[in-house]
């Protein structure tokens, strides 16, 4: 249906006001247009209110069937510094209805515009856009390559992505006559955007997005917008044409690109992020995993730009040339590995003894077990296999293989043949795994059948290549010839998810020379040898047996309940393999001591006892020694982003303890190699200050070679965690608050995001736990902030498995104030405090305050809520 050209109403200045947008941003505009006529605008523009001149230039070009407003956040939370500009296309908002327009056209419109809007050319210019905006703004940019500074693409595609079909809602929404009903006729189509994004929009937002549809008449081009989209290439489609030559020159634009996504889009889902990615050369990725269609309205979308904007396209100004982005994007890769000469490959022990008949690594639960010689071919062949099916370098590889034989030897396969292995243990349960393994998109899921029905009942790998690791093992124990090419140490590795114990788990990257770092890292430290062999009672720890070149096995554990190791268990397992190591939690170790009887011969060949991911009791280790007589304990400090980072012996800890006034855990001094410095709390990572001295207690900063390559399309959490000082070296933000003693050893007080801040200052968690349970000789405890920033009360959990939930005695409150040396509001009893599954041990102090602030307030809490 076509339409006489109109110009809607404009909104008026109470309108505008109760969509929380300054009516000074609303303006109209006559642009001459490329066919000939001239046409009427309306863009919101916050030229008018900037404080002074711009830092940067954003136009913003919103889909269908939303309008300027969609980018209302933009304008609210940078639109005083920089010059923020959102048009509403022709058809759309409150601009000027004309006939149909083809996507050939709408892109010549854009250029209308964006002549029309008298932009200073001096200024860093940036093109963000939305769904179809997404392609009209790309076929402007592929042609105007030289004027872009920078794009932020938010749920939008260029065409449908290889192996997969339109949207689903697409396709329902153009089919024939429907199209009609559903986008003219009535609202359907423009409420139901909305819609999808539940309760993270308001009902305030809902009434501004249908504002400019609120007839048939107006919504004729919300119709036609639909019926412009090719559900499928190839077929003819008035804009396949145009769309596929846009596709094909993505290539031409160097700038900085921003793909901030909402992860639980059902129409233009990851997919559609990876194909981008892959066509446009220098992209950077936020996911928003909770996030619908409407991202910009549903996650702080804006305050991650800001950022963006203020670190990635300023420096383009005063570099357009495509070359320097292209050595920009190698040298970032390059610069994480400080070593000039490449560590050798992690797979290197395999080929040294490829001759050694006895065991390379054992599992006692299953009772497999592989020789060296067995465990070099088996690896070589699953590398040769998978790429004989069609494995690429780089492509993400789902490891869903149960902790085991095939799991580390499909790992090592995959390495040597230049995938990417995407491990995220069980210890992360069944909703954390799926979530983990679907927000890396992987290529190839490699488990058994029942992991594989899996991963393809439940999405979370619906268009992977799937490989039954039964069959895989079969095949490549026939024998096949090994890959000449070997991944560079600049290559990625592997993405290994964080714990999830302190928010959700986090896809950290590794490049094959931060791996082989770390191992070399790791022997260094441990002085380990060949004559080693190691008991992983911390399952992921298996992994580093092959790349030491040390005989590994798993002790018969449930790798998600570590903290039901036996010391029966343990045992067994060191006599496997004469065990001369073993790393274990904190809480595996407890119920080794606790479970502990006579006959443990196995254990008195430990000579190192290492244990970490919580805080470890220097009582626990004491109890260990005399289980184990001759063995060190050591507890390194580290964790998924960087380890190791420090150590300390048992000897250490008995030498520091009560040598401190300011308390906490001793985690020791910095291994070789790493550098640990305090930082004020609250600093700017883009604006590091100078480091603490000894006895201040700040965050914890850490650098080393073996510092990981960053997380997995989470670029605002990845800047926030990476500092560049000037000196060259990446330094981590662990998040960990502590100090550094006089000594130079590293005391850690907890996480930043558990401190108590209270009206007197700020309270660390762990000198205030530690306190408690030491003098009072209870097992676990937990401190925590209830109230508001500022005026937080300090309220102590104690965890008592025989007594009743909620406000503690009389006697043991006043003996927890006793002790403590702050004051203590409330003290409270629970039957047991929340742990992560995959140590066992690190309390979830967030879920614990939200508890304790149900008590107190007299709400109703059997259970624990979730920050």
């Amino acid at each position: 249906m076509s339409v006489r050209s109109w110009v809607p109403d404009q909104p008026t200045a109470a309108d505008l006001e109760s969509w929380h947008l300054d009516p000074a941003w609303s303006r109209v505009l006559d642009v001459a247009s490329h066919d000939g006529s001239t046409y009427r605008w309306h863009v919101l523009d916050s030229g008018p209110t900037l404080d002074g001149p711009p830092d940067a230039t954003m136009v913003c070009v919103h889909g269908n069937p939303t309008w300027a407003y969609a980018w209302a956040t933009f304008l609210r939370k940078f639109g005083t510094r920089c010059r923020v500009i959102a048009v509403d296309q022709l058809g759309m908002g409150f601009s000027e209805r004309t006939g149909l327009r083809r996507y050939a056209s709408r892109v010549a419109d854009l250029g209308d515009v964006i002549k029309a809007l008298d932009i200073d050319p001096t200024v860093p210019f940036t093109l963000a856009a939305h769904d179809w905006g997404g392609a009209i703004a790309m076929g402007w940019a592929v042609d105007h390559a030289d004027r872009v500074d920078g794009m932020v693409l938010c749920n939008t595609g260029i065409g449908v992505p290889v192996g997969r079909k339109s949207p689903g809602l697409i396709r329902i929404a153009a089919a024939g006559p429907l199209r009609d009903f559903v986008c003219r006729r009535t609202p359907i189509f423009v409420s139901g955007t909305t819609r999808l994004s539940g309760s993270r929009i308001n009902a305030a937002d809902r009434a501004a997005f249908a504002a400019p549809y609120s007839s048939a008449k107006a919504r004729v081009a919300v119709a036609d917008f639909v019926g412009d989209v090719p559900l499928q290439p190839g077929e003819g489609h008035p804009s396949d044409v145009a769309l596929a030559e846009v596709a094909a020159k993505l290539g031409a634009i160097t700038a900085p690109v921003l793909l901030a996504w909402g992860a639980a889009d059902p129409v233009f889902n990851d997919d559609f992020a990876a194909d981008l990615a892959e066509r446009i050369p220098n992209t950077s990725m936020q996911r928003f995993p909770s996030a619908n269609h409407l991202v910009m309205a549903e996650a702080d979308v804006a305050s991650v730009v800001g950022d963006w904007l203020s670190d990635r396209v300023a420096d383009r100004v005063a570099d357009r040339v495509a070359d320097r982005v292209a050595d920009r994007v190698a040298d970032r890769v390059a610069d994480r590995v400080a070593d000039p000469a490449p560590p050798k490959p992690l797979w290197a022990a395999l080929a040294e003894r490829r001759t050694d008949t006895s065991v390379a690594f054992a599992d006692m639960a299953s009772g497999q077990s592989i020789s060296w010689a067995d465990f070099a071919d088996r690896v070589d062949g699953v590398a040769a296999q998978l790429a004989s099916r069609g494995l690429r370098a780089g492509e993400h590889v789902a490891m869903l293989t149960p902790p085991g034989v095939d799991l580390v030897v499909a790992v090592y396969g995959v390495w040597r043949a230049g995938g990417v292995t995407v491990v995220a243990d069980r210890g992360l349960g069944l909703r954390g795994l799926g979530r983990a393994v679907r927000s890396t998109r992987p290529n190839w899921v490699v488990g058994p059948s029942r992991a594989l029905r899996a991963a393809k009942t439940l999405r979370w790998a619906p268009r992977a290549e799937r490989v039954d690791v039964d069959v895989l093992m079969a095949q490549a124990a026939v024998g096949s010839e090994s890959l000449e090419v070997e991944p560079a140490a600049n290559d990625l590795a592997a993405i290994l998810f964080t714990s999830g114990a302190t928010g959700p788990a986090k896809g950290v990257r590794y490049l094959h020379g931060q791996l082989a770092a770390q191992r070399d890292a790791l022997a260094a430290t441990y002085a380990i040898t060949t004559n080693d062999s190691l008991v992983a009672a911390f399952a992921p720890f298996a992994l580093y047996g092959p790349a030491l070149g040390i005989s590994t096995v798993l002790p018969d554990c449930d790798v998600t309940k570590p903290g039901e190791l036996t010391a029966v268990a343990l045992d067994a397992a060191c006599r496997r393999l004469d065990a001369t190591l073993t790393f274990a939690s904190p809480a595996a170790l407890a119920n080794v001591l606790a479970t502990a009887g006579s006959g443990l011969a196995g254990l008195a060949g430990l000579r190192t006892v290492m244990s970490a991911g919580a805080p470890v009791p220097a009582e626990t280790l004491t109890a260990l020694s005399v289980l184990v007589p001759n063995a060190s304990f050591h507890t390194p400090y580290g964790m998924t982003e960087v380890l190791p980072v420090a150590d300390i012996s048992l000897e250490g800890i008995t030498a520091a303890t009560g040598g401190d006034p300011i308390g906490g855990v001793c985690v020791g001094a910095p291994v070789p190699g790493a550098m640990v410095e305090i930082l004020p709390l609250g600093f700017d990572s883009a604006a590091p200050p100078a480091s603490m001295p000894a006895g201040e207690m700040g965050e914890i900063v850490i650098t080393s070679p073996w510092v990981s390559d960053g997380y997995h399309g989470l670029w605002a959490i990845e800047r926030a965690a990476r500092l560049q000082r000037g000196d060259g070296k990446v330094w981590h933000r662990s998040g960990d608050v502590g100090h550094l003693d006089d000594a130079g050893r590293l005391w850690v007080e907890g996480r930043a995001v558990h401190n108590i801040d209270g009206p007197a200052g700020v309270i660390t968690s762990v000198p205030v736990e530690r306190l408690v349970e030491t003098s009072l000789e209870l097992a676990r405890v937990a401190a925590v902030g209830v109230g508001p920033a500022g005026r937080q009360q300090l309220v102590v959990v104690v965890e008592d498995p025989h007594g009743a939930d909620g406000l503690a005695s009389t006697d043991l409150t006043a003996r927890v104030r006793s002790v403590v040396n702050h004051p203590v509001a409330a003290v409270l009893s629970r039957r047991s405090l929340p742990v992560d599954i995959r140590h066992n041990a690190k309390i979830d102090r967030t879920a614990v305050a939200g508890w304790a602030e149900d008590v107190l307030a007299g709400r109703s809490s059997r259970r624990f809520r979730r920050g």
